[in-house]
């Protein structure tokens, strides 16, 4: 009943609004293989080292009518569940924009907060233990205000919990996420912030506070992500934490240096924070570099990055103690077809 409700208002909305957009449909297609070895208290993991076919996308977008838009991303690689088709779609949504509102409906990305989650995880490369177990693709609506000046949107959400699927939540159970979210871009400095309620168990919540900042100088980029999560108002503050931060140099047009570290940490008492388990205290540093070596080209890539783990996880924790990974690949991105529409 519920994904029936959110389908009828993802068709039903389409109606009310403007926007001047003639393309009907943009097709792309995105690629990345890697090369890679993998090592874990000095000894090698076969199983994760070798050659890679990270990630086999497709996507469109288009405008239906003027006001009307959609996109459409499907993850070619990814397994399915159950043979649903749609657990390997990461989203598919319908947008109504009309002055400075929009309202959007389907699967979509759940509104949290912090440049790492919002990054496409195909220009990523290694992150953190918050970041490698979200589901971040949920049904659900939302509702945008954008300034007149383009610099700063509020959204509030509502959608599926990402946990309402997992290990500890067996049964496809109706539990809910509300989240509300500022992107601000002012000057140097580009916000990414949320605050969020998300549906652990049934009746019980899990709550977030994600800061995602970013400033960029010239040549020189600095991305400092800080989230706090909570079961309860004793645990509030600094028992169960991320940080990520990435400083990026790219001296010339063709080429992007960075450095990057996430710390995850969970000392609360409670269990139910099913991204970073209790126990958790794990940091990952490392770096790379990107080329881009098609001149005004920047939809094929190569990379080269490496990153090292020191602490201590849950045993089904992402990252492990004394873990180095060394890696080197290839992406491209292609536009593959662009229709405009009829009588525009």
């Amino acid at each position: 009943m519920k994904n029936t409700i959110l389908t009828l208002i993802s068709l039903i909305i389409p109606s009310m609004l403007c926007a001047q957009n003639t393309e009907l449909l943009k097709l792309q297609f995105e690629a990345r293989v890697d090369y890679m070895q993998e090592y874990q208290e000095g000894g090698k993991i076969n199983g994760n080292s070798g050659f890679k076919g990270k990630y086999l996308n497709i996507r469109m977008d288009g405008n239906i009518t003027d006001g009307l838009s959609y996109s459409y991303r499907q993850r070619l690689n990814k397994p399915n569940s159950d043979a649903t088709f749609f657990d390997a779609t990461d989203w598919i949504t319908a947008t109504y924009t009309t002055g400075n509102w929009s309202v959007s409906a389907g699967k979509q990305v759940v509104g949290i907060g912090g440049f790492e989650y919002d990054g496409a995880p195909i220009d990523l490369y290694f992150c953190s233990e918050f970041w490698n177990n979200i589901p971040c693709y949920q049904y659900g609506a939302s509702l945008t205000y954008t300034s007149a000046d383009q610099a700063d949107k509020y959204m509030i959400q509502f959608c599926e919990s990402p946990f309402r699927r997992n290990s500890h939540n067996t049964e496809n159970r109706e539990m809910f996420a509300y989240n509300a979210m500022w992107c601000g871009s002012h000057g140097v400095f580009t916000s990414l912030y949320s605050v969020n309620m998300i549906e652990y168990m049934p009746g019980r919540f899990i709550n977030y506070i994600a800061l995602g900042n970013q400033f960029k100088f010239d040549q020189v980029t600095l991305t400092v992500d800080l989230m706090n999560r909570a079961l309860s108002f004793k645990d509030l503050l600094g028992k169960d934490f991320s940080i990520m931060s990435e400083v990026a140099w790219q001296p010339a047009e063709w080429i992007n240096i960075f450095a990057r570290m996430s710390y995850d940490l969970n000392k609360s008492k409670e269990e139910g924070d099913w991204c970073v388990a209790l126990g958790t205290d794990i940091l990952r540093v490392g770096g790379g570099i990107e080329c881009y070596p098609i001149k005004n080209y920047r939809n094929f890539r190569l990379h080269l990055n490496g990153c090292h783990t020191i602490g201590s996880s849950a045993p089904a924790g992402v990252l492990k103690n004394n873990q180095t990974i060394v890696d080197a690949g290839i992406t491209w991105k292609v536009d593959m077809l662009k229709i405009k529409r009829k009588n525009s």
